[in-house]
């Protein structure tokens, strides 16, 4: 997912990103051409279609990069928001705009990827890790403060979360089952029946 916090900034991200993207060029990156309209419909610019592409193959990863090259105007995404890792992690961080930040979330492929650390000479860019447990432990009061904004944005109707499969607590197995077989296209909340007795 490329996202940018000012309107100059591009972003390259994930769906799960989607949520978060309130104001700037977002360019989002998805498995799926189903993941890809949730998407779209939450206020992706664009959208690249990753599963597409076996990343292992030198072709297709020329191909991965001129996607994102074309969809950034050549300039390369400013902010990447990357909870992928594996095979796509550097070749979008060799995508990323000179003095770019790429924000390290999470590794839902599968692996940590090793990548060679001169691409952050070349690219004048940084990494920035994003541990939200730790984050929230050692730094409860910004926490709260982010929090907050991000409620009053969803309140604002600013922020949509999308769910997009209720099933009671009881199925919570089969909503794991979909998260980890990477079919999920939104959020997927249990209820219990406390729940729907209110």
């Amino acid at each position: 997912f490329f996202f940018n916090p000012t309107p100059a900034y591009e972003i390259l991200s994930g769906l799960v990103g989607s949520e978060m993207c309130i104001r700037d060029r977002v360019i989002a990156g998805a498995s799926s051409d189903e993941k890809l309209e949730v998407c779209k419909e939450y206020g992706a610019d664009e959208v690249i279609n990753y599963g597409k592409y076996d990343l292992t193959n030198r072709d297709h990863v020329k191909e991965f990069r001129a996607e994102i090259s074309k969809a950034t105007g050549g300039k390369g995404p400013d902010v990447i928001y990357d909870p992928v890792g594996a095979d796509f992690t550097e070749p979008a961080l060799r995508s990323i705009a000179w003095n770019g930040r790429f924000l390290v979330i999470g590794w839902a492929a599968g692996y940590i990827p090793k990548i060679p650390m001169n691409l952050y000479l070349i690219k004048g860019c940084s990494a920035v890790g994003v541990f939200w447990g730790q984050f929230t432990a050692l730094e409860p009061q910004e926490h709260l403060a982010n929090m907050n904004q991000l409620t009053g944005w969803y309140e604002e109707g600013k922020l949509k979360a999308p769910v997009t499969e209720v099933l009671p607590l009881e199925k919570g197995q089969q909503a794991l089952e979909t998260i980890l077989a990477r079919k999920a296209t939104g959020k997927i909340a249990l209820t219990t029946s406390f729940y729907k007795s209110q």
